[in-house]
């Protein structure tokens, strides 16, 4: 047998798997674990329950398997567009950060409570989650990975800050996304500008001239109230 007939069924597995965890992020983007059965789940994915359990063990295994490959999205949406200047990088981090989170709030919530009671297997997918943000504003802020340590610090901090904001604005979603965005980016321009005062061979970036925060007296279709020209 040579190496194409050998590798040919690892990749129509792989092609398979991944066809089962697509089909997984549909069905968990905003429905808990608990309320989908491996019935409903055999039943949505139109196979037999026994494949479901060949790739991923059991239902927990599947559903891990989905909130992995969420993660790799949420990190790989937030490092996109690297040729942007730094600061509108790091505004497009934040609304992807935000737009995971409102397409997957079942997983996302999962995610950043870490599952049911301490879940150490989730708390490691969240670690994840964490460093490979930090990485992409680093990166993002200050053109490299390589920070110090308190810069580090502070990052975590302001993006323990937007784990919880962003689980409040899920349940009041009435405010549209450019609000917790605008607000998390002037947080982080804050927190920029503070790691710049302790750390000061890292510059805060100098803001995107182009950019426009919404404020409250937009309305809901984000022009300002009063008359316009």
């Amino acid at each position: 047998m040579n190496g194409s007939q050998q590798s040919a069924p690892s990749a129509r597995s792989q092609l398979r798997r991944s066809e089962l965890i697509s089909t997984g992020r549909k069905m968990f983007a905003n429905t808990s674990y608990d309320a989908l059965s491996m019935d409903d789940i055999a039943s949505h994915a139109g196979v037999a329950k026994g494949l479901i359990y060949y790739y991923f063990k059991n239902k927990r295994g599947y559903y891990l398997a989905i909130v992995e490959d969420s993660v790799r999205e949420l990190v790989t949406l937030a490092a996109s567009d690297p040729e942007l200047p730094r600061a509108t990088r790091v505004q497009r981090t934040v609304e992807a950060y935000l737009r995971f989170a409102q397409e997957n709030g079942a997983a996302y919530r999962t995610i950043i409570n870490g599952g049911v009671g301490f879940d150490t297997q989730v708390q490691a997918i969240r670690d994840v989650v964490r460093d490979g943000l930090v990485l992409t504003l680093a990166e993002g802020a200050y053109g490299t990975q390589d920070i110090p340590a308190i810069a580090r610090l502070a990052l975590l901090g302001w993006l323990s800050s937007v784990e919880w904001l962003t689980l409040e604005w899920l349940g009041h979603q009435e405010l549209r996304l450019e609000i917790p965005r605008d607000l998390l980016v002037r947080m982080l321009r804050h927190t920029l500008d503070t790691i710049e005062e302790f750390a000061p061979e890292c510059p805060s970036p100098s803001p995107d001239p182009d950019w426009r925060p919404v404020t409250g007296r937009e309305d809901a279709e984000g022009a300002p109230e009063g008359p316009q020209d």
